[in-house]
């Protein structure tokens, strides 16, 4: 992600009940089942797994926000247990065409106690060239696009957040 423009970048916690030691971010994303995806969100349509051409895990992601149908490529960057770092570049249908932005989705967990970790839920998401370029040619401001798009991407983390920590923590005990 080499844009310096940021479109939104937030950030959102919850509590997980369950010791550090079962939670598996990787895992849980990469067999999260789609009506489990679903269940996070309204806005979530329906997801699936596949790799990369380079052979690295991928989540592709399909959800509505803000009226448009985005598609979701993500592509696994940094795997460990706690820590879960996908990076995509995604499709945006709108009304005016087809546009792409780049997305950083990093997914956390630290340990609070022996039974309870803070999860955390930050989406960066910058313009491609030819998304500015898109833009410009409707003649809408970057500026304007990014303060009518920050309100529905930061409600659409800030409400999923707490639902993810819920189906993470699921997964946690699952075999208990």
């Amino acid at each position: 992600m080499q844009n310096e423009q940021v479109i939104v970048d937030s950030s959102f916690t919850a509590m997980i009940n369950a010791p550090i030691e079962k939670i598996n971010i990787p895992e849980w994303c990469f067999t999260l089942p789609e009506h489990e995806y679903q269940a996070c969100s309204p806005a979530h349509v329906t997801s699936g797994v596949t790799t990369s051409p380079d052979g690295k895990r991928m989540s592709v992601n399909v959800e509505v926000l803000g009226g448009s149908l985005m598609v979701q490529h993500y592509i696994e960057k940094v795997s460990k247990p706690s820590h879960l770092i996908l990076e995509s570049v995604s499709d945006i249908f709108t009304p005016s065409g087809h546009i792409n932005i780049l997305v950083h989705w990093e997914m956390s967990v630290k340990k609070i106690d022996d039974n309870t970790c803070e999860f955390t839920n930050r989406v960066i998401s910058k313009p491609t060239e030819e998304f500015i370029k898109s833009i410009e040619k409707q003649g809408i401001p970057f500026e304007l696009f990014k303060s009518q798009r920050q309100p529905v991407s930061i409600y659409h983390n800030q409400s999923e957040t707490p639902l993810f920590a819920k189906s993470i923590e699921r997964y946690a005990f699952r075999n208990n």
